[in-house]
């Protein structure tokens, strides 16, 4: 019965690859089989005719749409790595390959049950598909597609199987990748909402470390953003690598930087499988032996890179690189966004303040003129002319008032802040410097240290600090972070090396650090961070408790 059964059956076999395979030497002994040649004649036979299986080579089979097949014929494609297993109505095995023969004991059982559920099911005509799991972890595919009852020989069920282990594993890690990335983007939502901005960078670095270790099972890694205006790879963050790292220059070259230089550059993946044989590798972990480079990317600008790094030879796979690549997009967005939070920020003030300052400054300068007419026209009339002249004053403190409204520094520590008259015992002759290039920041804090006895040295740029500090110990460094030539962590480096017992402070008006200086700095011994606008009377809470916690300083 079994064999009559097979004998019914149309097979249409595809491409010169499967007409010479074992299948379709077997199926030309106990079957009816058609060929063709190419996918056109594929497509006009099933048109033509009711097949019952079609057969072809992986490589032919890659070009055949399955979509089509399955409104045509519901056929399930059957590809080199998969088992067929033809079941009557009896129970009896028509025909199964040595794939599907292969099988463990327990899934055949429930394959063959789902066989025999759907020829004993009338009313099933479309295939059937079902996920089955094993014992030892693994997912198998199963579709089971009904036959018709070939030249009244009975019915029959073919069951075509697939190892869908390593394609599922795949599926969940994107998802939890893709969820991971949700959760780093919602840096602004939750509970960032009563986290100062420094704490909110630090979530962000725990979170990138927790999500690499937990979901890409990377230890020893690097993240660096690329400086625009100087081209440099500047550390963001590091997890499991020397402190060594932080010493290394990097810069986005395709030569002569090493393999994230070049990444950085080319915007290409890169999988070094043994350093000792890539010239472009440059020392990172002391044992490393293989590494694992992909760009960040945030829509077709390339802002950085990730950088993993191996105890193992080969020890990074094509799998890993795809899901380095999806999540490092993740860890440049949420990076990105925080980057244009500021640049959104401070460019809108700026451009506030323009707008302002064009709309107001003409009408008070007609005022103004006008003003001065009036006094030349009433020569004689003191009481009048000095009226009038009060009058030009508060038009000019408006002007002015406005003007300071619409500057980059407002709210800061502006000169209308009074100043202070008593000398604090804590802060009488301790030296500060304060780094800062707005005048008018730089000026005021000066005034206000000054007025409770402190020494204070200022400087305008990180040139200039780098000087003063060379030559001068000081009791306490106070620094913005965005400064032109250098930035807050090279002062913060260089205080330290000059004297590791001296606090250091840093200042930023923006809610992001684009040299990450924040993050650098607090793991290596940050004494605060001041967020502007901030208070006079905050400014010297936390340089006394500086002070107070370094008296030998």
């Amino acid at each position: 019965m079994n064999d009559s059964l097979v004998r019914q059956m149309r097979v249409l076999v595809l491409g010169e690859g499967a007409a010479s395979g074992p299948w379709t030497q077997w199926f030309d002994e106990h079957a009816r089989v058609a060929r063709v040649r190419s996918l056109d004649e594929a497509l006009q036979a099933l048109s033509d005719q009711s097949f019952d299986l079609v057969v072809s080579s992986a490589e032919d089979f890659s070009f055949l749409p399955e979509s089509m097949l399955a409104e045509q014929a519901g056929y399930t494609p059957i590809g080199a790595d998969q088992g067929v297993w033809v079941v009557g109505a009896d129970g009896a095995t028509a025909w199964s390959n040595a794939y599907a023969e292969r099988l463990p004991a327990s899934l055949r059982q429930r394959i063959f049950q789902s066989c025999m559920e759907v020829l004993t099911d009338e009313t099933c005509t479309a295939p059937l598909r079902c996920d089955l799991d094993t014992e030892d972890g693994k997912t198998f595919e199963v579709a089971i597609t009904p036959l018709a009852d070939p030249g009244g020989c009975g019915a029959a069920a073919a069951a075509v199987i697939r190892d869908a282990t390593q394609a599922r594993r795949f599926k969940r890690q994107l998802d939890a990748i893709d969820k991971a990335g949700r959760e780093l983007l919602r840096l602004d939502a939750d509970q960032i909402a009563r986290l100062d901005m420094q704490e909110r960078l630090s979530l962000l670095e725990q979170k990138i470390i927790r999500y690499t270790h937990d979901l890409l099972h990377f230890d020893n890694f690097t993240v660096f953003a690329i400086d625009r205006k100087t081209n440099k790879l500047e550390l963001v963050l590091a997890s499991g690598m020397p402190s060594e790292v932080k010493a290394i220059d990097l810069f986005a070259y395709a030569e002569g930087n090493g393999i994230s230089g070049y990444v950085a550059a080319t915007g290409h993946s890169y999988i070094c499988p043994d350093v000792t044989q890539d010239p472009r590798y440059i020392r990172g972990l002391s044992n490393a032996r293989s590494s694992l480079t992909v760009p960040l990317h945030v829509n077709d600008q390339i802002v950085g890179v990730f950088n993993v790094e191996s105890v193992r030879v080969n020890g990074f796979t094509e799998e890993d690189r795809q899901f380095a690549q999806l999540f490092g997009r993740n860890i440049a967005i949420a990076l990105h966004v925080l980057e244009l939070l500021v640049s959104e920020r401070h460019t809108t003030t700026g451009r506030m303040g323009k707008d302002i300052m064009a709309e107001v400054t003409g009408p008070l300068n007609d005022v103004l003129t006008e003003l001065e007419t009036l006094v030349e026209d009433y020569l004689g009339i003191d009481d009048l002319r000095h009226r009038l002249r009060k009058l030009s004053e508060h038009v000019v403190a408006v002007r002015d008032t406005l003007k300071q409204a619409t500057s980059p520094g407002l709210g800061l520590l502006t000169p209308r802040t009074p100043r202070a008259t008593r000398i604090d015992p804590l802060l009488k002759d301790k030296r500060v410097l304060i780094v800062d290039d707005e005048d008018m920041i730089r000026e005021t804090v000066r005034d206000v240290l000054a007025g409770y006895g402190c020494r204070v040295d200022i400087a305008a740029d990180g040139d200039e600090a780098l000087g003063l500090i060379a030559r001068h110990a000081y009791d306490l460094v106070l620094s913005d972070i965005k400064l032109p030539t250098k930035n807050g962590y090279e002062i913060f480096a260089a205080t330290k090396a000059a004297n590791p017992k001296t606090p250091v402070m840093l200042m930023t008006g923006f809610g992001y650090d684009p040299n990450h200086a924040i993050v650098r700095a607090n793991r290596e011994g940050l004494t605060a961070v001041l967020f502007k606008p901030f208070k006079v009377d905050q400014l010297l809470g936390e340089i006394r408790t500086a002070i107070r916690s370094n008296p030998a300083s």
